[in-house]
């Protein structure tokens, strides 16, 4: 047999197939408690199998589970060959056959190499790096992102100033990428930092479940409020609105149209495929109800993207302005770029247009790329907007007028035992630019 039984042999075989299997994690969704699972699965086939065919009396080998493989029982002489085990075919995504040979003296060791015919070889490096650089592009980008995201957030709660509908709607869309990276860097965590604990408690298969929800969730949220930007710009552009009629539609697209699409995602993972972590998409129904709403809404952006687009052409080229066509294209060029990031429109690219590109290309922008949108969001709509900046720089002017203002009452503080007359006049100087600086900072 290839392991003899022996479970501790087991063991290593599942290491060394992680040792090259979990930087594919991110693409396959494929780690070591699927593969027990897989195992354990294969097993109750194997053994049901084997019970049916060697009941007749024969002579030769018997049939076996050899702890990754099911052979059948056969003849002396016989050669049995099976496929690839489908641990190994799931985690290598490789197909191949391997044999046995059935001898006087019982089953023949592999052949050929199992490792080499089904599993890791040394032409795969240098695709195992791609995946692990990857993974190490996307993880850094969520992370500048979530920080980028947070500080813009902070930044657009604390200024009075800064509140209103355009900016209530940024601040959600900043949220969606938030919660979107936060969400991937848990899945993360649990699914592929841990890959050498797999227990058998139904609490952590729950527990898995519910980040897998959130990541669905929030993902497909991340979207819809791109959408919803997409939205409110070309409202803005074609017709007029009410504040208080409109901003609950929106949050009723970016919140609640997800949340509908996540709770039948759940029902039918429950029952169609309520297998493991819910990771895998062995069955094509609950991974179309996600993709489905997001392709809709991508589709659904890029025809705002170009009547907008179509909108500023217009607006700028009016018939009475001649001579400026350069400037024009120039500022319809920005107005183009902003809205790419704003919109998602890359996303069109891969999601719906017809153009062949590798595997490798797809999953460099869709997860590399991706992964900085939050923080390409953030500064062009909050660190580098005009409104923004002059409210900080009217904080800080603020913070040092205070500091100033300060350090001179000490001074004077010293001094009005020595002449209370002086410190009467220094009050009055000081209370008019106390009000100098309340005008200041509450002036648009």
């Amino acid at each position: 047999m290839f392991f003899s039984g022996d479970p501790v042999l087991q063991r290593n075989f599942l290491l060394l197939l992680l040792q090259t299997a979990w930087i594919r994690a991110p693409v396959n969704g494929y780690q070591e408690c699927e593969m027990e699972l897989e195992l354990q699965q294969e097993k109750i086939k194997c053994i049901e199998f084997l019970t049916t065919v060697q009941s007749v009396n024969h002579s030769g080998c018997n049939g076996t589970w050899d702890n990754v493989t099911c052979w059948r029982p056969a003849k002396t002489g016989e050669t049995v060959t099976v496929s690839c085990p489908k641990i190994m075919t799931n985690a290598y995504r490789k197909t191949g056959t391997i044999s046995k040979n059935c001898t006087n003296s019982g089953w023949s060791n592999i052949f050929p190499d199992i490792h080499r015919t089904c599993g890791h070889t040394n032409d795969d490096n240098e695709e195992n790096e791609f995946y692990v650089i990857l993974k190490v592009i996307y993880t850094l980008g969520h992370s500048t992102s979530l920080i980028a995201l947070t500080t813009g957030s902070a930044i657009l709660c604390l200024f009075r100033k800064l509140h209103c509908t355009r900016n209530y709607i940024h601040l959600n869309l900043f949220l969606s990428f938030i919660l979107r990276a936060i969400s991937v860097l848990v899945k993360d965590d649990i699914l592929y930092s841990s890959i050498f604990y797999c227990p058998n408690e139904g609490q952590y298969w729950v527990s898995c479940k519910a980040v897998l929800v959130f990541f669905q969730y929030f993902v497909m949220a991340n979207f819809y409020w791109l959408l919803v930007e997409g939205l409110y710009l070309h409202t803005l552009l074609v017709v007029t609105f009410s504040y208080r009629t409109h901003i609950t539609i929106y949050f009723a697209i970016g919140w609640g149209i997800p949340t509908i699409f996540t709770i039948g995602w759940i029902i039918s993972r429950v029952y169609l495929e309520d297998i493991g972590c819910w990771d895998t998409n062995g069955h094509r129904f609950p991974w179309w109800l996600i993709r489905t709403p997001i392709l809709c809404s991508i589709i659904v952006n890029f025809l705002l993207f170009i009547h907008i687009v179509r909108i500023l052409l217009q607006k700028l080229s009016p018939p009475n302005v001649r001579g400026s066509d350069q400037s024009q294209y120039k500022r319809l060029t920005k107005s183009t770029l902003l809205l790419i990031p704003l919109f998602g429109i890359h996303y069109i690219v891969f999601a719906v247009l017809p153009i062949p590109f590798s595997t490798k290309v797809q999953l460099f922008f869709e997860l590399g790329v991706g992964s900085f949108q939050g923080l390409v969001v953030a500064v062009l709509y909050c660190f580098l907007n005009k409104e923004v900046q002059g409210e900080l720089k009217r904080k800080w002017h603020s913070m040092q007028l205070n500091q100033y203002l300060g350090h001179n009452y000490g001074l004077r503080g010293t001094s009005i035992s020595r002449n209370g007359s002086e410190c009467v006049s220094h009050f009055h100087r000081d209370s008019r630019a106390q009000s100098f600086l309340q005008t200041e900072t509450t002036t648009a």
